[in-house]
């Protein structure tokens, strides 16, 4: 009896050791993942890039249209 309570105690040690073995496992990729890929910072760049160039574009037709209600400026 006391040779299937030592293998029951050895095998239950080592799922308790598989088990952490497999978080600490997890943490370690999910730590080393956490930055952006090469490629996602750069499509990060291109989409900041491309958002100030619409953030230009939507001052200037703000300007343009403000202009249009000075007095005298003709209305359709």
């Amino acid at each position: 009896m006391s040779g299937q309570a030592f293998v029951l105690a050895i095998i239950a040690m080592g799922l308790v050791f598989a088990l952490i073995m497999g978080v600490l496992d997890h943490l370690t990729k999910w730590k080393s993942n956490k930055s952006l890929s090469d490629e996602d910072q750069q499509q990060l760049d291109e989409l900041w890039r491309s958002s100030e160039r619409m953030e230009r574009r939507i001052s200037a037709l703000e300007t343009i249209l403000d202009g249009d209600d000075r007095p005298g400026s003709k209305s359709p």
